[in-house]
């Protein structure tokens, strides 16, 4: 009997939900201050005490020099391809979180879909500068499960073709590479900070700007494009984070490197466990980079007795509620699926990764016991 069966006959009666995501949270007791200020001053949105606070320390832990802060990181992807004029077509991924191509849907765009890489799920940079034509003005890549994207091949694509290049960056929180935070590239990088995020204010986001100039544009265009009082320049969204999300921000930085490590931990465990699992692969991290283990997705390979969806209803019977993350792909919904980019024939890979991937839990609140009853009904229906 392995060390997780082990584990598991001990904890049978331990049926508790384990959901794919839990969010991390500080002690209460250490907000309550935060909201006593908040309640004291009155000061509740529009760019208060607290919101100038939690820019300046998010910027300094994330090692960039200029962030704006959104309500959320959806907002955020709409104001970002505002504030860079974006017009036409933008290629970007079909393997991700629906708001990536919603944002562009929005602001009138054409989303042109391409294929990802099969080791990293990101971007494929030949199938990019194969999609460009005359009307494409941008791409947006994503930086999926927080593992970076060829950021220099997709800035060289860039360059040489004269686009706007923007990060979703949304599950890129404190991820960076051998020069840095993975957010200093591209135009502009747009973080998330919703409840399932590594890093959470409840809900929020941010957009990390190259200079005070764009991101002055962007502080404009999340306030219904007001300079002051009288003077309106652009129509600007309402999109500014309230002094509740900014204070839970600042105190969440206190513990975010704790959350990490845990993490770290977790997907350490689940790799060392899976590994003589046949049929189960966990997905290669991005080299060459430090981390935040904000997902861990396996994929079920032919090797493993059962299709990827009989184990995601048999984990679910076991009251473990895995993700199969992405699936569908955005180009299968109603509003992409007619595009000439989105036809399954030109998405080989990414419908193949789709139809094999999932997401194990992994928050820092996942104890040891439950990691081992996770993988035992992993192994325990390989056998």
């Amino acid at each position: 009997m392995s060390k997780s069966s082990a584990v598991f006959a001990i904890n049978t009666k331990d049926m508790r939900p384990i959901y794919v995501t839990q969010p991390h949270l500080p002690p209460l007791d250490e907000f309550v201050p935060y909201l006593e200020k908040i309640w004291n001053s009155r000061v509740l949105t529009n760019g208060g005490p607290f919101h100038q606070r939690f820019e300046k320390a998010l910027g300094e832990y994330l090692g960039v020099d200029h962030v704006a802060l959104f309500s959320n990181g959806t907002l955020a992807l709409v104001t970002a391809l505002q504030a860079l004029r974006i017009t036409g077509e933008v290629i970007t991924t079909p393997y991700s979180f629906v708001a990536t191509a919603h944002s562009l849907l929005w602001n009138g765009i054409k989303p042109v879909f391409v294929d990802i890489d099969p080791r990293t799920f990101n971007l494929d940079p030949g199938q990019v500068e194969a999609a460009i034509t005359p009307q494409t003005t941008a791409i947006m890549p994503v930086h999926c499960y927080g593992n970076p994207c060829d950021v220099e091949a997709m800035q060289r694509i860039a360059d040489n073709y004269n686009l706007k290049l923007i990060y979703d960056s949304a599950h890129a929180f404190g991820v960076r590479d051998a020069g840095g935070s993975i957010l200093r590239h591209g135009d502009l990088s747009v973080l998330s900070f919703h409840a399932t995020k590594v890093f959470n204010t409840f809900e929020g986001g941010a957009i990390v700007c190259p200079d005070a100039k764009t991101k002055q544009r962007i502080d404009h265009l999340k306030n219904f494009g007001f300079i002051d009082e009288v003077t309106v320049v652009a129509p600007g969204i309402n999109g500014k984070m309230s002094e509740l999300n900014a204070a839970f921000g600042i105190l969440q930085l206190d513990y975010i490197d704790q959350a990490l490590e845990r993490r770290k931990e977790i997907a350490s465990m689940y790799r060392e466990m899976l590994a003589s699992v046949k049929g189960i692969r966990c997905a290669e991290g991005a080299r060459d980079s430090v981390a935040n283990y904000s997902y861990f997705p396996i994929l079920v390979e032919d090797a493993y007795p059962l299709k990827r969806d009989e184990l995601y209803y048999e984990l679910r019977e076991c009251n473990v509620y895995a993700r199969r993350y992405f699936y569908p792909l955005i180009s299968d919904f109603p509003m992409y699926r007619g595009l000439p980019s989105s036809q399954p024939d030109r998405l080989p890979v990414a419908h193949d990764i789709a139809s094999r991937i999932l997401c194990l839990p992994i928050y820092p609140g996942l104890d040891a016991d439950q990691i081992y009853r996770i993988v035992d009904i992993i192994e325990g229906a390989s056998r």
